[in-house]
């Protein structure tokens, strides 16, 4: 009805007509028009922040016992700085008011071993991470664009599938992180480069590998999560705005906390954790966001 009585104007038909011409790069030859009317009903009737808070729970539960698993197997890891890089890396993608229950339990791992926990802790880190990556899938399947969902067996595989490659680009990207540290180095030390540029190319480097982290991480979730007859493109447009919105979202959030937020002042030690359940969700929205996007572009051509 809305729709019908805003037609009326000029501007608004022009407006229509513009955005009917511009293709976007990664819209399949879709106009922006099209996909723009998919992607608003998928939104606003998709339950978006309901499916958000489903994941987020999830992923939350899983965020303890992931570290304990990560920071006990450092140790066998043959990577000089490993255990320092995760940190930093940790440290840039979490707010900064989460910090000090995140360093507390990682230096009450490190100090006191428990080898004997390991393999539990690891089952415990698989469930609930799968248990996370279900519900991502979950979420993807309840979309406003209908699509099918697979056997409970084929879910839970891809499920356990996601959270070992994700796990691998995490270590990769501290991997590179490292050697990009020596390589540096070593530029610096056989006066290839002055030493004044060094910390500025380093930073560099590391924001370019995380956001490539972000980037094929929300890449293989689109990929591999949605069903067989729903798949997209590994690179999409989905993926690229989730990436953009989430690197935003981590940056502003931060800003937040540290200017205007009282969590730690009303909450107490507690309030470090709902900081934590608060940034998985905001990104839970972010990764629901670009999936729509990636659905309405494939709604808009199927209805072309």
């Amino acid at each position: 009805m809305v729709r019908i009585r805003l037609i009326k104007y000029k501007v608004v038909r022009d407006f229509i007509r513009f955005t009917k011409k511009i293709i976007l790069p990664g819209f399949d030859g879709m106009p922006l028009w099209d996909v723009a009317v998919f992607f608003f009903q998928g939104v606003t009737k998709g339950s978006v922040t309901s499916r958000a808070s489903s994941i987020a729970f999830s992923f939350f539960l899983a965020v303890f016992p992931m570290i304990i698993v990560f920071f006990t197997l450092i140790p066998f890891i043959p990577i000089s700085g490993f255990h320092d890089q995760l940190m930093e890396i940790i440290m840039n993608v979490t707010p900064d008011s989460a910090e000090v229950i995140i360093i507390q339990t990682v230096e009450d791992i490190i100090n006191r071993p428990r080898g004997g926990l390991l393999s539990v802790t690891f089952v415990m880190a698989l469930i609930f991470a799968t248990n996370g990556f279900d519900s991502v899938i979950e979420a993807f399947n309840n979309t406003y664009h209908t699509m099918e969902s697979r056997s409970w067996i084929k879910q839970k595989l891809v499920s356990i599938l996601l959270f070992f490659i994700i796990s691998l680009i995490v270590i990769i990207c501290i991997t590179l992180i490292i050697g990009g540290t020596f390589v540096l180095k070593f530029l610096v030390d056989n006066n290839l480069i002055g030493s004044g540029i060094e910390y500025y190319l380093l930073e560099i480097v590391k924001y370019i590998v995380l956001a490539s982290m972000f980037f094929f991480t929300i890449s293989f979730i689109y990929y591999l999560a949605p069903t067989r007859d729903s798949k997209f493109r590994f690179i999409s447009a989905g993926s690229s705005l989730a990436t953009f919105l989430a690197l935003a979202a981590s940056i502003g959030f931060n800003f937040y906390i540290q200017n205007f937020s009282s969590y730690n002042a009303l909450y107490g030690s507690i309030g470090t954790l709902l900081i934590i359940l608060v940034w998985i969700y905001f990104n839970s929205i972010i990764l629901l966001i670009g999936f729509e996007l990636n659905a309405s572009i494939q709604s808009a051509r199927k209805n072309k």
